[in-house]
Formats: C-alpha cells, structure tokens, sequence
C-alpha cells in the first residue's frame, strides 16, 4: 500500500508560542499542538484551534483510564481495596496515588489544574459531536513496563524518590514547573530518573511516542482528506511527529509489541525458591541433630519472620488483629514464593477496617501528606501491605542468616 507523507516544519504558533506542526500521513491530515500541561495559555490555544471547524477529528495524549480520572468518571469512590489487594494491585494502586499527590500539590500551589487542556480537547470534541481518540498507551502498562526496564537497584533509588516527593511539604519549584511545561505529569514527576536511566527514558517517554504514532495511524486508517487535531505535552511533538512520518511497521503490530511486558530474567524468580529449599534443608539438618536444634531454629524463623512483618504492620498504624495476623503469616508465606505476607495483612486490614465513602471522598486531600497517608484507612490499608511485606522480606534474610549462623 502506497504511503504519503508531508511535514510542516514552520513554526506556527498560537497563543504563547505554542509549537504547532502538521504531518501528513497516507491522506490524512494531524495538526499537532504541543501544549504545556500547567498553562493556561494551553487552554485558550487549544479551545482556538478547536474553534475553528476545520477539524474532523480530536486526539488526545490519555488512555482510557487516564481520560476517566480526568473527566470524573471514574473516582477514588470507587475504589475497592479488598479486590485490589486480592488482584495483587496494590503497588499499582499507591504508584497512582502518588502521581495524584504531585498532580494536588501543583494545582493548590499554583491554583493550576494540570490536564485543563486536555479536557477543553475533550469538552471541544462532544461539543462539535467530533471523535475523540484516545492515543495514550495505557497507564498501567506504561508503569509496569518502565518499572520492569529497570535494574533492580535503581528500582529502590526510583521507589524512595516517588514516595519521598508526593509527601514532601516544600513547594515546588520554579526549576519542575519548567520541566512541567515540556511534558505531561506523568514523565515530569519522575523525570531526574528518567534522565539519570536511559531505560526509564525509553519505556516512559520514547515508546509512547512510537506508540501514540501508530494509534493515530491506526484510528484513521482508510479516512484520507480527514483533518485531525492531536493535542499533546510539548515533550512528545518532536517524537510523536518523527514515528508519524517515517514509522513503516503496520499500526496493529506495533501497538501489540509495545503493549506486551519485557521478558522478565529467570533467577529473580528463582530465589525465593532457593530461600525455601535453604530454609527448609536448614531445619531438616537441625532437627536432624538435636529436636532441641531444631525447634530453637524454627522460633528463630518464627519470632525474626514474623516479629519484623508485625513491626510493619504496626509503624502503618493497622489493627492489633491485623499485627497478629502478620505475626502468624509471615513465617508461612516467606516458604511459599506464590503468596506475600503483604496480601494476608492487607486483606486483613481492609476487611476490619473498611473505609467509609467519606474517606474515599477525602483520598485526594489524604494524599498530599504523610500524616494523610496514615490517617486515611484505604492509603494506611495499603501502608499496612507495603511496610508488612518489607518487614517479612527483611525479616527472611535476617533469620535464615540466624538459622545457617547456629548450625555453623
């Protein structure tokens, strides 16, 4: 099939120097505003250009979870901690949270809703009764395959470094506001890791560009003469417009490809095997050579497992049934590689402390601080889940280093 491109490299502005630029894809027609997520401006350039009745078409830089949270319908109400927990989506769920609490904190500074142009697109498009396309690569996906780009030590720099900011009580800088205005939320909040990892960098920001380019591609298959406005962060104009023009692999391909999870290395897997079998061999050996032995290394286990999960599950503030249920699980689930103790006092704490609607209503606020994190029950819920299964990790080393150190 013949293909057809043409670019625009002038550099049309509206509005505050907004970049504009035109690609011309196989008869089709992308009119790409790079806006900046914090402006004001933005707003006004894009409800311009929208204005004008030349478009046919709207494309926006979300995915469909993203354009839900936008537009309000989906809500942290919804939330339900006992499946999210159960699903194994807790970590997903507080990474979210915590790009929520970046997203609060600029809005209450700065008295700036970040995404307000996005939703002027959006508010455009029904308006006119335009197609909205959505182009954006999942956020999920996005999260997990960056987090999985990543070697593991940089995984803990990039988790402390998250956890640090969206608590942090000092005001943004003029310095991230800057950076704000060259991207979205979601590569600017974590942006220093994306330049100091080139891993990062390509899952976060180079593969939605590619990905966004075969979206757009893909929604306007067959449609040639149409006109599309595509509305996204400045940052990606230069990629977006590039994988546009020259982009050869079919759309469809594409997107499955940069939809699909990295190929994760076998022995990380491997190792809490390897713990088991170490940690059982070792009491095998102990009761081998005394019963005395060997009950003393199963309470090492017991008390060192347990007590650290416990201490978790107690600097999260949960429920004395929820400490004593990471006291009696830790020990069991460090044995079974399927199943963590975070899953067990989670469960636990979400069933005995259900948060009400008030508290879903009030997790958007919660966020924004530490002392919020603690008070609220769905984000202490998911401390308990976090610090517990730290607790019961450490505790695994801490113990089986105790168990091998006594039968030496």
């Amino acid at each position: 099939m013949s293909q057809e491109f043409q670019t625009e490299t002038s550099p049309d502005t509206v509005e505050d120097e907004q970049p504009i630029r035109c690609v011309i894809r196989d008869g089709v027609e992308f009119t790409i505003i790079g806006t900046a997520h914090v402006s004001r401006t933005s707003v006004k350039a894009v409800r311009k250009l929208a204005s004008t009745g030349e478009f046919d078409a709207i494309a926006v830089e979300l995915c469909q979870s993203r354009f839900d949270a936008l537009t309000g319908e989906r809500k942290w109400t919804d939330l339900d901690l006992y499946k999210v927990i159960r699903e194994g989506k807790a970590g997903l769920v507080m990474v979210k949270l915590a790009l929520s609490a970046y997203q609060r904190r600029i809005a209450e500074q700065f008295g700036i809703e970040p995404g307000a142009e996005l939703r002027a697109a959006i508010v455009a498009a029904k308006e006119r009764d335009l197609p909205l396309q959505l182009v954006d690569r999942d956020l999920a996906t996005t999260l997990r395959r960056s987090y999985a780009s990543v070697p593991w030590y940089k995984r803990l720099y990039l988790m402390a470094g998250l956890a640090l900011g969206m608590v942090s009580s000092e005001d943004i800088d003029e310095e991230s506001i800057e950076k704000l205005k060259q991207g979205d939320i979601l590569e600017s909040t974590i942006a220093e890791f994306a330049e100091m990892s080139p891993e990062l960098f390509e899952a976060l920001i180079a593969e939605r560009d590619r990905y966004m380019a075969a979206r757009l591609r893909q929604e306007n298959a067959g449609a040639s003469g149409r006109k599309v406005l595509v509305v996204i962060g400045a940052g990606h104009m230069e990629g977006l417009s590039g994988h546009l023009e020259t982009s050869s692999e079919p759309p469809t391909d594409e997107r499955e490809r940069l939809e699909k999870m990295p190929r994760r290395a076998i022995w990380p897997r491997l190792i809490p095997w390897a713990i088991m079998v170490l940690v059982l061999a070792g009491f095998y050996v102990g009761f081998s050579r005394s019963p005395e032995l060997g009950w003393r290394l199963v309470f090492i286990w017991v008390a060192v497992n347990g007590g650290l999960a416990a201490l978790g599950a107690l600097i999260a503030r949960g429920h004395p049934l929820t400490v004593l249920s990471a006291i009696l699980a830790a020990p069991l689930t460090s044995l079974n590689p399927t199943i963590a103790a975070g899953m067990v006092t989670g469960l636990v704490e979400s069933w005995i402390r259900k948060p009400r609607v008030s508290d879903l209503e009030n997790l958007r606020f919660d966020i924004t601080t530490l002392k919020g994190w603690f008070r609220n029950p769905a984000t202490r819920t998911l401390l308990v889940f976090f610090l517990s299964n730290l607790g019961s990790a450490m505790g695994t080393w801490v113990a089986g280093f105790k168990i091998f150190g006594a039968l030496s």
